[in-house]
């Protein structure tokens, strides 16, 4: 299924909403959140229809949700165990609205502070889900709606019920509609092509077939287009033939890829502008050092941003939310470090002091922080810091099987974020794994024997 036809899909499964939440039940900040008690029972068969893949729907749909409310860190969730009623033989909504509904004190009673309540409906082969999230202690309904697609979207439904659920009680939208793109290999680290899948790993699919080396894969800001970096070959007039790192920008709608920067040497590391009508990337222009220039989608240069200083490279620029800075690498003071500079390349200042080498600068959406890979020893680990360069805090520490360090790289942020996705070499394989901005909650995105190498989370495609 193309990204157009997932996003048309996942934009008709909310269908209406019976009430919206006028308050902030949970606040968040820069500050650790105490975990709200959620109470999430397991969902009511509405319909007549029970067979084997009507369960397993609404079982996938139950158990991607749940997943990623843990994973949110927003909440405890509550033990099926615990409830003191059968919620299986009461309706969804409580008691005495309905006289099968459910009672909120027995809720109160084991501690609950909100609940879910949702069931579910199969015609056919699409099924119809409905959501009601409750507050106990008000016994108020927060929000409620209804979902409806068909069976094999029940990941989608899951992910896209539990962003609504964290949504009504913080304000802010979760990011588990959000795709990850990323470089891969099958293992043997041999040619490499670009994937995207969900951010939780499922829905694996490669999106180029050059059968060479393609690196460094970034979202356009709608999350249409995908620009990369492959390597080529480029034949001269003289009949030399060299070896390229040349930009590609992929629509994944059409398919369509256009060649847009093949200048001798390196074109890569892009990032797109704010309102995606310009890239940000390094270019060599076949000398063998990098700097960091603004090309438009036909690929002629509008601005050279940096220019050494002598022979320096400059790469890996990330760019602050509101499109005015740009924070990028640079071995300008004798090592590479993050350094941030006006869009237009002015006000040049230095961010990072420690460390042998600081590199892959991601730069949170909300603008407030800058995550980097630094090597701190022999391995390389993933630290957080203020905009400004103050408060670094490492996130990632892990060893290999053999107790020797693990390489934690290539931070993104999530949309909200809140997460950081990167790969680690731990298990023998670079695979993608994911934590929380202050390192407390971590979870394996990938788990197979493939390589994974630069991943970057995308706006939420709802």
């Amino acid at each position: 299924m193309n990204l157009l036809k997932q996003f048309l899909t996942i934009t008709i499964l909310l269908t209406f909403n019976f009430a919206f939440a006028d308050q902030a039940y949970i606040k968040i900040g820069d500050a650790k959140v105490k975990r709200s008690n959620m109470a999430f029972p397991f969902f009511n068969n509405l319909g007549s229809n029970n067979t084997g893949a009507v369960t397993a729907a609404a079982s996938e749909i139950y158990a991607t949700a749940k997943k990623n409310l843990e994973l949110s860190t927003y909440f405890t969730m509550m033990a099926n165990e615990a409830y003191l009623e059968d919620f299986s033989k009461k309706s969804l909504k409580p008691f005495p609205d309905d006289v099968s509904g459910f009672k909120f004190e027995p809720l109160k009673t084991i501690g609950a502070e909100f609940v879910v309540r949702a069931g579910y409906s199969v015609v056919g082969k699409d099924i119809t889900l409905e959501m009601y999230l409750y507050h106990v202690a008000e016994q108020k309904l927060i929000v409620g709606k209804r979902y409806k697609a068909s069976l094999n979207q029940a990941v989608a439904i899951g992910h896209t019920l539990s962003n609504d659920v964290i949504e009504a009680l913080t304000g802010v939208r979760a990011p588990f509609m959000a795709k990850i793109v990323t470089a891969f290999d099958n293992g043997s680290g041999g040619p490499k092509e670009i994937a995207k899948m969900n951010w939780d790993g499922s829905e694996f699919e490669q999106v180029t077939q050059h059968k060479n080396i393609t690196l460094s894969p970034n979202w356009s800001p709608d999350g249409k287009k995908i620009a990369y970096s492959v390597f080529t070959k480029i034949y001269t007039k003289s009949g030399n033939v060299l070896s390229n790192a040349s930009l590609y920008v992929l629509d994944l709608a059409t398919n369509k890829r256009v060649l847009t920067s093949f200048r001798p040497g390196m074109n890569s590391g892009a990032v797109f502008s704010k309102d995606g009508k310009s890239i940000y990337l390094s270019m060599s222009m076949g000398s063998g050092s990098a700097d960091i220039y603004k090309i438009n989608l036909k690929g002629e240069i509008e601005a050279r941003l940096t220019k050494g200083p002598a022979g320096a490279i400059n790469v890996e620029p990330t760019l602050s939310p509101d499109g005015s800075k740009i924070a990028f690498s640079s071995e300008r003071g004798g090592r590479p470090m993050i350094y941030v500079m006006n869009a237009d390349g002015s006000n040049v200042k230095r961010l990072t002091y420690k460390g042998v080498y600081n590199s892959s600068p991601s730069w949170s959406p909300d603008g407030k922080k800058i995550a980097f890979a630094a090597q701190d020893g022999s391995n390389f680990d993933v630290f957080v810091m203020d905009e400004n360069g103050e408060n670094i805090r490492r996130i990632t520490s892990a060893s290999k099987v053999d107790g020797k360090p693990a390489h934690n790289e290539d931070p993104s942020f999530s949309p909200d974020s809140r997460y950081i996705v990167y790969t680690s070499n731990r298990t023998g394989k670079n695979q993608i794994y994911i934590s929380t901005v202050d390192g407390s909650e971590e979870r394996r995105v990938t788990n197979d024997t493939k390589n994974y190498y630069r991943p970057k989370w995308s706006v939420n495609l709802e």
